[in-house]
Order: structure tokens, then sequence, then C-alpha cells
């Protein structure tokens, strides 16, 4: 390669750089000081490109970019001030969940005002050429970008450290607590932490919109690479966040110069998957202060006499539904038995593990890959495919499980999420193995199985039977040692666990139940596809936990249930089911903190 190319590279990557630094550096601001891992920070990006792109014709495409930073900042604010405020001393996963919803509701506004449609941003004034670089030609408004992104990382700095407010922040990021004492007014100070990020996110997205086009989907995709940018640089810092989007946005565009395409996908997770392994507090980030002890009220690990009955009326009604339900009703059935199987291992990792996992998909999307490819390309039975499923996925969580098992909190979190991610680009982009993007069809199991109510049968007593598994392993002296190293890793290395090896346990034998739901999903549809391990899914999973209750066991299989027939009848019925399903969840979060299952048996104290 040239000395021009290798130039010419390394300025596109320069700009996809600052693209990201805009997205990811409000993230950073946020989480630094409210520790909120915000998932809707994507939504503000989308939300600003889709703003930039009504705006631009109307007032000119200059003018638009500080409008729509200015508009966004209020819809940050706002959702601090309805939402986010009422939750400020909930737990960190209902916060979690309730940026999620803000998700859903953000996504059907955008497709309510703007269409389905993508909407192609115009041609800056001024900037629409390209100059001379070497032997190619490089965009002028990429330059543009090129200097942007430093821009505002210098005027972020200097305000930080120079302003009352940046030293406010500042402190407030060091100890939060400690802030308060002193008689700083956290509320507001949390308001315009969020409405300035939420700028930065709308500022991102509106500069975003002559390169790209401004769609539904891009809301994921951004907080993804939100994600791997402040998790690399460092969780707070800003600095952490110019450095690692430097590296990532280089690193991408070599890989493109390189002829490395099919990289690009993925390899801003392997660089995350690296760094967190070797660094878990990032690049420029600092290492945790020593964990406080906490303790979880584990009275709901144990089903009481209502929640024994109530179980017992619902398997009950599940076993008879063959006699009287429709085909349709059959085959969802099945999705609820599968799903609430791939929530309860989840659960087992979230609740009495206390481990956050963001990639829980990929475990369940490699079973269904295994038990499909087995079935229709090497012509394996059904059954013998369907048992190959959990031992691919156990596997594979037990090669994660080492590396997971090292980390916690939202460190632990990001790390399955960069190997969930690295799984799903390999499965998108494996054509000749996976079928690439269309994913794998006709996966119906024959015989016995071919029949609808004959799988919902067998569906249900797998499940069923690995939920009860399950429930067992919480209640027996593994899950109390499991409970004892979440709550205090240095406790229970003085009475003798081997913390590491207890949670390394626990996320293989997750990995593992999740395989078998996804083995049991792909012949319940007769088809499997990428999305299967994307964090779409693993969103899901968290979702079903937290909305039936992370401190109970019926929780998982109740949010479950709950989440799978509201997505049913509301994408039937309602135009806008996301946004319901959105209100929905929110509605939830806020009148019920411990979950659906909270309404019966004992609650948490």
């Amino acid at each position: 390669m040239s000395a021009s190319a290798v130039l010419l590279q390394f300025l596109n990557g320069l700009a996809g750089a600052s693209s990201l630094f805009l997205l990811a550096s409000g993230l950073s601001l946020i989480f630094g000081v409210t520790r909120v891992v915000n998932f809707a920070h994507g939504s503000l990006y989308m939300l600003g490109m889709y703003l930039a792109v009504f705006l631009a014709p109307r007032i000119g495409f200059w003018p638009a970019l500080p409008v729509t930073a200015l508009a966004l900042a209020f819809v940050g604010a706002a959702a601090e001030l309805v939402v986010l405020r009422r939750l400020r001393h909930a737990p960190e996963l209902l916060q979690l969940l309730a940026t999620f919803a803000l998700v859903l509701l953000a996504r059907d506004f955008a497709l309510w005002t703007w269409g389905p449609e993508d909407m192609l941003g115009p041609r800056p004034p001024g900037l629409s050429g390209a100059f001379e670089v070497g032997n190619g030609r490089f965009p002028e408004y990429d330059a543009f970008l090129c200097l942007l992104g430093p821009s505002v990382f210098v005027a972020l700095t200097l305000v930080l450290r120079r302003t009352r407010w940046g030293v406010l922040v500042r402190a407030a990021t060091e100890d939060r607590e400690m802030t308060g004492a002193l008689g700083v007014n956290e509320r507001w100070l949390f308001t315009g932490v969020f409405a300035v990020g939420a700028a930065l996110a709308g500022l991102g997205g509106a500069t975003a919109i002559p390169r790209e086009p401004a769609s539904l989907g891009v809301d994921l995709a951004a907080i993804a690479d939100a994600f791997v940018v402040v998790v690399v640089g460092g969780l707070g810092s800003i600095p952490g966040a110019f450095l690692a989007a430097l590296v990532v946005g280089e690193v991408k565009a070599f890989c493109i110069a390189l002829g490395l395409e099919r990289l690009v996908l993925g390899v801003e997770f392997i660089v995350m998957a690296i760094v967190l392994v070797g660094r878990p507090w990032g690049l420029l980030g600092r290492p945790p202060a020593r964990a406080v002890p906490r303790r979880m009220d584990d009275a709901g690990f144990a089903l009481d006499g209502r929640e024994r009955l109530l179980a017992s009326v619902a398997a009950a009604l599940l076993l008879l539904a063959p006699l009287v339900a429709s085909e349709y009703s059959m085959v969802l059935l099945t999705e609820i038995a599968v799903l609430a199987l791939f929530a309860a291992s989840l659960h087992l990792l979230l609740g009495p593990g206390g481990m956050v996992s963001f990639g829980h998909a990929a475990y369940f999307g490699i079973g269904a890959y295994a038990a499909g490819i087995l079935l229709l390309k090497e012509g394996w039975p059904a059954w013998a495919a369907l048992a190959a499923a959990p031992a691919a996925s156990f596997a594979a969580a037990m090669i994660a499980g080492a590396l997971c098992a090292r980390l916690s909190d939202v460190y632990l979190a990001m790390l399955t999420l960069a190997l969930a991610q690295i799984a799903w680009s390999i499965a998108y982009q494996w054509d000749s193995l996976t079928g690439g993007s269309n994913g794998l069809i006709g996966l119906w199991p024959k015989g016995a199985l071919a029949d609808v109510h004959a799988y919902y049968s067998a569906a249900l007593a797998l499940a069923g039977g690995a939920i009860l598994f399950i429930w067992r392993a919480v209640g027996s002296p593994f899950g109390f040692a499991l409970r004892a190293s979440r709550d205090s890793q240095a406790r229970a290395e003085t009475v003798g666990i081997d913390v590491r090896a207890t949670q390394w346990i626990a996320f293989s034998a997750a990995g593992l139940f999740a395989g078998l739901a996804g083995g049991l999903y792909a012949f319940s549809k007769g088809s499997i596809s990428p999305e299967s391990l994307d964090v779409t899914r693993s969103v899901d999973g968290l979702v079903m936990v937290l909305l039936g209750g992370v401190q109970s066991l019926l929780g998982p299989p109740v949010g479950a249930a709950l989440l799978t027939w509201l997505q049913d009848m509301l994408a039937r019925e309602v135009p806008y089911w996301r946004a319901a399903i959105g209100a929905t969840v929110l509605a939830l979060v806020l009148l019920l903190p411990q979950g659906v299952a909270g309404l019966v048996g004992r609650r948490p104290q």
C-alpha cells in the first residue's frame, strides 16, 4: 500500500472516528455521572438523523445542525424528568428496562412521523465536492468531520475543566454520594447532563445524514457502537471515548483497505473483547473501587404456597391445552414455553448469580443453528439434532465463561455483548454453513414431531423439565454458593468458595439451557436467521426477566409469557405495536418495580 493510500485510509478512519465520538461522548458523560446504562441513546441519535433530514430543506443544512442538537437536548431532559428521575433510587436494571421502553416509543414515533422508508439527507452546501489526496480523492465533508470531532472534544474538555458546571460533573463522576452530601442539587445536575448528552447524540445523528440515510433500525446499531467506544475508552472518560473512537475508526478503515470487509461487521467487538480481557476498565478508565458487600433478598428464590399453587394450575392448563386450543394457539404456546426456558436460563445468571449479560442470545442462536445445520445439511434425525443443540451452546458458553467470569457489573455485560456480536457477524457472513443473512429454512422435524400438537407436548416437557432443574439448582448448595459469590466475593472466598469456578459453571449451565431453547425454537419456527443471536433477542430476554421479577423464580416464565403474548396480540391489532409495548413496559416498571410476579407470593423487602 502506497503512502498516499495509507493517508487516505487514515483520513477515512478519522472521519468515522469523529462521528463515533459525537455519538459516544454523550453516553459516556451520562453514565459517568448518573450510572445509567442508557439504551435510548441510540434512539436520540436516530431522532437527530430524522429531524435533520426534515429540517435541512426548510431552514438549510448548516442551521439544521444546532437546531437539531438543541431539540434533542430538550428531549433528553424531558426523558430524565418524566421517567428516569422517578427511578433514581431503583435498581440499575430497572433503569435499563425503562430506557429500553423509550427505545420502542421513539422508534414508533419516528415511524408515525416520517414513515417506514429510509430518508436521504441533502449534500452539505459548500462541502459537496472532493479534493486530491495522492492518487485518490477525499470528500470535503469528511474533512469537515475530521475537524469537528476533535473540536467537540476540546470544547467538552474546556467546559469540564474551566466551568463550575464542569467541576460539579467531574465531582459527581468521582463520587456521586459525596457530591450530594456537599449540597449540590443532584436532580438538576443529572437533568443537565442528560440534556448535554442528548444534544451530542442529536448532533452526531444530524452530521451523519450526508453519509448514511435515516432509518428505523439505526438506533440499536448506534447504541452498540456507542457501547463499544465508551467501554474501550473507559466508562465515564471523555478522553478515553475520544481515543477509543480513533482506535475503532482506524481499525475499521484499514480492514476495508486491506480487503478484510468480512471483519468490518464485528471488528469493533473484537477490539472491545481484547481490551476487556487485557484491561477490564478500558484504555483510560480507572480500576473500580473494591466492591461493597451487597445482599439481595432471596425470599423469592424458593416457591411459597401461593406460588406453588399458581405454578401447578398453569402447568395443568398447559398440559390440557392441546385438547381445546387451535393450531395457531399451539404455535404461540410452544413459543411461550421455549422463551420461558430462555428467560429462566438468563435468570440463573442475573438473579442468583448477579451477572448481567447483554449477549445471552448468542447461546440461544448457537443452539438453534447447531440443530438446524445437523438436521438440514447432515441429515440427522430431529431428536439427535435437538440433543446436539445444548451441547454446542454449552461448549461455546464454557469458552466465553472462562473470560467473562473474570469481570463483573457493566464490564461483564459489555464483554458478553462483544462475544455475542462476534458470533452474530460469523452467522451473518458464513453463507455456505449458516445461509448468511437469509438463514436456514425448512427446519421442520419429521415423524411423530411433525404434528403441531405433538411438538408442543415435547417442547413443553423439555422446557418445563429444564426450568424445574434450574429451580432445583438455585435452591441447592451450588445455588447458595452462587448467591454468596454475588453478595460478596471476598467473604465467599474466605469460607472456601471458588468464586470464579462457581460463576463459570453457572455461565456454562445457562448457555446449555439457552441452547436447548434455541434448538426447540428453530424446529418450532421451521427456520433460523442471524437475528436469533442479535442484541435485540438478548434485550428481549432481559425484559422478560425484569418484567416478571428478577427476585422470583416465577418471574422469568411469567415475563416471557406476558411479553410474547403482548407482542403477538399487539402486532396483529395495533398499528404502532412497539409503542404500545413500550408504554406497557414503562407503566409496569413505574407501578410494579418488583415485577409482575410480585403480585403473588412474597414480596422482597
